[in-house]
């Protein structure tokens, strides 16, 4: 096992080495589509891409007054935790937000401050939740990202709506999808690992449950009992424990704000971790690319790391 290790981390500071950049570049304008799969896609690197989606109106329409008007009344899913953290561990479980339907203007009017009500909330519903609960803002911009369609061969499977609280963050993971995240207003904070990281990045096997508010207005942890056991990542990149997880000192994170109208290109398999500034809006396109080489070269990755690392 030791061999293995040793390989998988000589492997990933090659790639850091040779092909990996030491900051995420920015484009000017939206690529080529071949272009852009030869640089980008293929090479697994992720970079921002300014004036991409200059012509949406969304740029300039969503504000709070033109959303109340819009789509205030509509009732949507809403994520609500104790602390902000939504699908993390928690100690020894894995906890996911309370979900509740509430109206999009009573989530305005938590986010402006002028409704004071506990708990961290995040519109962060990712089932393609913009073409599922909010259709009426679908012609304030593009329903797919033409270019990267062109690019990978097939349209978007998930268009994903993002609005919260300054408190909320997402814990460290990964997908299988090439993600396109469009920054409408306000700024979103990323710390970034490449999949050929994953010798560094601990997992572990953790409990679900499930965050209930209760009448007195704190939280409490509800077992899902029925569930099989969730792998996650239990390291907080922000503050990271090093004396737990020393293998973490050999991963080499990049840092990058996306700003309003720029977009990330966040390729499949990266780790990230996300906060964002208070009130930031957000629409993300999902291209599931669960089949490709790349997919499968980096399960290997992540097969071999476990067996390296002992995980079940």
């Amino acid at each position: 096992m030791e061999s293995v290790q040793e390989r998988l981390v000589e492997f990933s500071l090659e790639a850091h080495d040779l092909y990996l950049n030491k900051s995420v570049p920015h484009l000017e304008g939206p690529p080529e589509p071949l272009q852009f799969y030869r640089d980008w896609i293929g090479p697994n690197k992720p970079c921002i891409i300014r004036n991409a989606f200059s012509h949406w109106p969304a740029l300039s329409r969503w504000t709070p007054k033109y959303l109340r008007e819009k789509i205030g009344s509509k009732v949507i899913s809403v994520a609500v935790t104790p602390n902000g953290y939504a699908d993390a561990v928690a100690g020894d479980r894995f906890v996911m937000p309370e979900e509740r339907q509430m109206s999009f203007s009573s989530v305005l009017d938590i986010i402006e401050g002028t409704v004071q009500k506990t708990g961290v909330f995040y519109v962060q519903k990712q089932c393609s939740n913009l073409l599922q609960e909010l259709p009426e803002l679908v012609d304030d911009l593009e329903p797919h990202v033409p270019w990267m369609s062109t690019a990978l061969g097939k349209s978007p499977d998930a268009v994903n709506f993002w609005l919260g609280e300054a408190n909320a963050v997402t814990s460290m993971h990964k997908d299988p999808y090439e993600n396109l995240y469009c920054v409408i207003s306000g700024e979103k904070h990323f710390i970034l690992l490449p999949p050929t990281d994953r010798p560094f990045v601990p997992y572990g096997l953790y409990q679900s449950a499930v965050y209930q508010e209760q009448d007195g207005g704190e939280f409490k942890v509800i077992d899902n009992v029925d569930s099989h056991k969730v792998p996650w990542i239990p390291l907080d990149p922000l503050d990271p424990d090093l004396e737990r997880f020393p293998q973490y000192r050999l991963a080499r994170p990049l840092c990058c704000t996306v700003k309003a109208g720029e977009m990330l290109y966040l390729p499949s398999l990266w780790f990230h971790h996300v906060r964002q500034s208070h009130g930031c809006i957000a629409v993300n396109f999902w291209y599931d690319m669960e089949y490709d080489i790349k997919y499968n070269y980096f399960q290997l990755l992540e097969s071999l790391s476990e067996v390296a690392n002992g995980s079940s």
